[in-house]
């Protein structure tokens, strides 16, 4: 049996085939070859039409399907990973009503910090496990406060992977994982908050049925089939947020386990089968993608907004045309500290470990006649290495305490200066492996449509092509950089 899947990102959207016994990827394609347009109407909004979503996958598709031939009829399930934390919402015909707003939109920061002063911190923590923030139900909220004629037509809302299963399936589900990722879920109940919806007047029927990350979730729709070429009714056996997938696509699924990305946003996850949280909110904590009631299995997640989409911004005013293969190979070249130039890449809305401050990014020690462009490529790394650091010893004090990350062969971990930086500053081993989320999300399919009769089974194939070790001259380097980066930071965020 072949496994499609596919993955839904704020940048592009990608589609991967593999072959289910081997593991071995057979096809795989994206589309926008440039990134997509992400709408601020206002400073701090992110808004994406979810049709372009779809336009977007039906390419990606395409493109993937066409060298498999009529191979492409043994697809046999589909998995879907997601951009976590965004808001769709569509009318009784399925219709959306308004653009996505998406995970790095701020614009309801305020709505869940009222919502976590007058529900209360203590019943915040210990039944969500975090502040509503600025979470898809804090931002339905704010639709339903600033557009009420809207509000009062939709009939579902949903996350991004929801909208897209939605079009392959016609049906409208969510998950549990996805249910506590917008911050529904009262972790103590094992269900949906009641007290969250009622104190956000959202009536409980806007919300899908939900259903487990692996499941039957529909199945492909003729008219789909018909356009794709792929066999109709085909199982979706599989959804889960960007984050928990990448995890998945690392095997990562057991208390102690941590994996890392550094796409548009930048992330690290921890897997434990406690309940734990940051009292202040800094991180995140979800239902991972095999939690169960007699296996509790919980994702604690580290999120900066500014990673991937900070270099692929100075690529873009570079005005050069390079690569990002480019990009690394000047920075390389350039020492350690990059000759005192620092960077804080906060400059894509308000940040969750920053206790949701909006600081926006900043140079620091730039001198006209020393630094260059290489010099930019590099500290820009350099400071994503930092922000990493910075989260872990928040992560530290909720027990996730890694001495090995797991990572991709995606985005910025491409790049030797990055992973060595990260490695050498969080005294960290960074083993890098042969997969990206649309991979795991095919790897997901089959673990969902019975396909593979066990996790196990289900990462033949997921190999390891290379590891960054700590380097003692490196890290007594960083050590020092990074108390100046932290001494920076401070002075914005307390100016």
């Amino acid at each position: 049996m072949l496994l499609l899947g596919i993955d839904l990102g704020s940048s592009s959207v990608k589609a991967t085939v593999i072959d289910g016994e081997t593991g071995e990827t057979l096809s795989k394609a994206s589309h926008p070859p440039t990134e997509m347009e992400i709408k601020a109407l206002r400073p701090g909004w992110a808004e994406q039409d979810p049709e372009t979503w779809w336009n977007n996958l039906s390419v990606a598709l395409k493109a993937c399907l066409k060298p498999l031939g009529e191979r492409k009829k043994s697809v046999g399930a589909i998995g879907i990973a997601y951009q976590m934390h965004g808001l769709v919402t569509v009318d009784k015909g399925g219709k959306v009503l308004r653009p996505s707003i998406i995970w790095c939109d701020s614009r309801a920061v305020e709505t869940g910090n009222r919502a976590f002063e007058k529900m209360g911190k203590d019943f915040c923590l210990h039944h969500l496990l975090n502040s509503p923030g600025n979470f898809t139900a804090s931002k339905l909220a704010w639709v339903r406060e600033n557009e009420p004629a809207l509000f009062k037509n939709i009939h579902k809302i949903m996350l991004p992977g929801d909208y897209i299963a939605m079009r392959l399936t016609g049906d409208i589900m969510t998950s549990y994982t996805g249910l506590s990722e917008g911050i529904f879920w009262d972790f103590k109940r094992g269900g949906i908050s009641q007290e969250l919806i009622d104190y956000y007047g959202i009536p409980g029927d806007l919300l899908p049925e939900a259903v487990p990350s692996f499941s039957l979730q529909g199945k492909l729709s003729g008219s789909v089939a018909e356009e794709t070429g792929l066999p109709a009714g085909i199982p979706v056996s599989y959804r889960a947020g960007d984050q928990p997938n990448n995890a998945l696509a690392l095997n990562v699924l057991s208390p102690g386990e941590v994996a890392t990305t550094a796409g548009t946003s930048g992330v690290i996850y921890g897997v434990t089968d406690d309940m734990k949280f940051d009292p202040q909110s800094r991180i995140n904590t979800f239902l991972h993608v095999n939690h169960s009631d007699i296996s509790p299995r919980l994702g604690v997640l580290l999120c900066i907004n500014g990673t991937g989409i900070l270099y692929s911004w100075l690529n873009k005013i570079s005005g050069a045309g390079l690569t990002y293969r480019q990009m690394n190979e000047m920075s390389s070249a350039v020492l350690p500290g990059s000759e005192g130039l620092f960077l804080l890449p906060f400059g894509n809305g308000a940040e969750r470990m920053l206790r949701n401050s909006d600081i926006s990014s900043s140079f620091h020690g730039l001198n006209f006649n020393i630094h260059g462009q290489a010099h930019l490529f590099r500290a820009a790394q350099e400071a994503i290495a930092y922000s990493f650091r910075y989260g872990l010893e928040i992560m530290k004090e909720t027990g996730i305490n890694p001495s090995l990350i797991r990572a991709g062969e995606s985005n910025l971990f491409l790049s030797s200066v990055f992973r060595d930086t990260l490695a050498s500053l969080t005294s960290t081993v960074i083993t890098l492996y042969n997969t990206d989320g649309s991979a795991g999300a095919a790897r997901g399919a089959g673990i969902g449509c019975g396909y593979y009769k066990n996790e196990k089974e289900a990462f033949g194939g997921l190999e390891t092509i290379g590891v960054s070790e700590p380097d003692e001259k490196l890290s007594a380097i960083y050590e020092t950089k990074y108390q100046e980066w932290v001494n920076i930071l401070d002075d914005q965020l307390y100016k």
